[in-house]
């Protein structure tokens, strides 16, 4: 058994197919049968159900495949800790933020990053805060940018407060509760809502709040990003509640903010790993250098 079968059986299993998982390491598709056909013989079983439509695990596999990827992930990280050693950061960095990012401005510290560690392979994703947070404590993410309520926990991790803020109501520049100087939920709730899906951080900060002021919502729409929230209210579908930093920027492209005076309020994190990688180690370190900076923000727009 060798690191190279490990890696090719492992491309089997993700990709589900052997053309594919070859051309993923750069090799043909008879020398990675083989390979993989020589790993399977000497573990004395089978790892995968080959049909003519698709490459699937067999129980076996599933169980050589966690700790396959438990190989190889320790291989890389030796890898990387020892040119780390010698001042050279490399690896992959896995960075997960939510569509509502503000206390940072992400883009900037990626340029600075990867000018200090151009050979760094930087990925990016955008999710809801409860499973980054997850990811975060199965280090299968490294660093993530969330937004959580006050209260919430995050256990499991390190993290630093980037800013707590209320939320805003976003309205079309028609609509009869546009000119207000502030509203209330109650308010709010004569009206269609647009929200983040059932069972999400967001939905669940949102669903709490309402539910605290003794209000009964209706959300004619379920969304997974902030920039359907804004192009939904925009035309006049329903009404929305967004971070109040965000909604300094809605108030720019079109739209009515007004502050709600029984809103609820999130707290946006700057979180990581307990045994992160250098590439991770080096960005942290990177992102705490510029919020030591600055001063906390919190209610940019309020009142």
């Amino acid at each position: 058994m060798n690191l190279r079968q490990l890696t090719y059986a492992v491309a089997v299993a993700e990709e589900e197919n052997f053309t594919r998982a070859a051309e993923r390491c750069h090799t043909v598709q008879s020398a990675l049968s083989h390979q993989v056909a020589r790993l399977e013989s000497e573990l004395g079983v089978q790892l995968f159900e080959r049909t003519s439509r698709r490459v699937r695990l067999t129980p076996a596999g599933r169980t050589f495949l966690i700790h396959a990827r438990q190989v190889l992930d320790a291989t890389r990280r030796l890898e990387d800790e020892v040119a780390a050693s010698s001042g050279v950061i490399r690896g992959t960095l896995s960075i997960g933020t939510i569509s509502t990012l503000t206390g940072v401005d992400l883009v900037e510290l990626l340029a600075e990053y990867q000018g200090l560690h151009p050979q760094v392979d930087v990925q990016i994703r955008m999710g809801m805060s409860d499973r980054m947070l997850d990811e975060l404590r199965e280090q299968s993410t490294d660093v993530a940018f969330l937004g959580l309520w006050p209260g919430e926990d995050v256990a499991g991790v390190e993290a630093r407060l980037l800013c707590d803020e209320r939320l805003m109501a976003v309205l079309p520049l028609g609509h009869p509760l546009a000119a207000a100087e502030a509203l209330t939920l109650a308010q709010l709730a004569a009206y269609p809502l647009v929200d983040f899906h059932g069972g999400t951080g967001p939905r669940r900060q949102t669903d709490e709040a309402f539910a605290a002021a003794g209000v009964q919502r209706r959300v004619q729409y379920e969304v997974s990003h902030v920039d359907l929230i804004k192009a939904i209210a925009r035309r006049g579908l329903a009404l929305g509640l967004v971070p109040a930093a965000s909604a300094v920027e809605f108030r720019d492209q079109g739209l009515a903010v007004v502050r709600v005076r029984d809103a609820p309020r999130r707290r946006v994190y700057f979180a990581w790993g307990r045994h992160p990688t250098p590439a991770a180690a080096a960005f942290q370190a990177l992102v705490l250098a510029r919020l030591d900076a600055i001063a906390p923000v919190a209610d940019p727009v309020d009142g």
